[in-house]
């Protein structure tokens, strides 16, 4: 169980779901480590969110708003 992280700023709506590890690429990165058959793709798949982190981190900082790919994201079922 994750709780909330209270870091006393104002930031994006998606930086504060990265802050408490609830984010997307956490929790695909939590399912990779879990399942014995991607063993073989830990590494990998760590560095990827690591890369995915930074650029958003970076931004943020830049733009004040989230990656446009994590803001005009939409669910699209079947896909």
């Amino acid at each position: 169980m994750r709780g909330f992280k209270e870091e006393g700023t104002t930031t994006t709506p998606f930086d504060m779901v990265v802050l408490n590890n609830l984010d997307r690429y956490q929790l695909a990165l939590d399912a990779v480590r879990r399942i014995p058959y991607l063993t073989g793709e830990v590494e990998r798949a760590t560095a990827r969110y690591w890369t995915r982190i930074e650029r958003h981190k970076l931004h943020i900082a830049e733009h004040g708003e989230d990656l446009p790919e994590v803001r005009d994201w939409r669910w699209q079922p079947g896909a």
